[in-house]
């Protein structure tokens, strides 16, 4: 029912895991999503994952409409995988994620590998300077209301900066891998008291994007 296989790459050990069945109920009408989760088993191209740009490291705000809530369903997730998993992992993302993964009847997988050429990234090229992929791993995937959420757990939520933007170029990655439009794509971050979310704007890819460096 869990597939999982753990990746080596730049930072670490990624522990990259999906639920078979819930992808086979979920992933209706979205078969390269389900086909690219498989695939990377097998194919996921190591080698760019340890050199060039990380999405995580992106240090500037990008121009997007950003709502926090209060009581959303992740904060409740995640108190109750934190609680849960207390004794079985170290870290707290783990503990989260895999409650979720065995727990929650949207979420798809923990841990996904993503990434996306120069050539890819039209007006965003002349952010990076780097003529290597940039890359990321979404914590989680889930599927609601058919749309594709991207989440990431974020311990102290409400002091974030730049996590948005860490999250919307993992929307445009997985978009771009997938073939699937951003607008199927739905992003947040969250921790036990808050979440932000975000419909990332399909403007910021076709226009010059409007950028805050800090």
């Amino acid at each position: 029912m869990i597939k999982n296989i753990v990746l080596q790459h730049k930072g670490g050990y990624y522990n990259y895991k999906i639920h078979d069945s819930k992808i086979n109920k979920l992933c209706n009408g979205f078969g390269s999503l389900k086909n690219y989760l498989n695939d990377m088993f097998v194919n996921c191209p190591d080698e760019y994952f340890n050199f060039g740009p990380r999405s995580s490291g992106l240090k500037f705000r990008l121009n997007l409409v950003l709502h926090q809530i209060s009581g959303h369903e992740m904060n409740d997730l995640a108190r109750q995988g934190l609680e849960i998993n207390k004794e079985r992992f170290r870290d707290k993302h783990p503990k989260i994620q895999v409650f979720l993964l065995e727990n929650d009847d949207n979420t798809i997988a923990m841990e996904v590998p993503i990434w996306i050429h120069p050539d890819e990234l039209n007006e965003f090229t002349h952010i990076f300077k780097s003529k290597l992929p940039l890359t990321g791993h979404i914590d989680i995937l889930r599927i609601e209301d058919g749309k594709i959420w991207i989440w990431d757990y974020k311990p102290n939520a409400i002091e974030e900066k730049y996590a948005a933007t860490q999250i919307y170029f993992y929307a445009l990655m997985l978009s771009q891998r997938t073939k699937i439009n951003l607008e199927n794509f739905r992003c947040g971050y969250f921790d036990q008291k808050y979440a932000y979310v975000f419909k990332p704007d399909l403007s910021l890819i076709n226009a010059k994007p409007l950028l805050e460096f800090l």
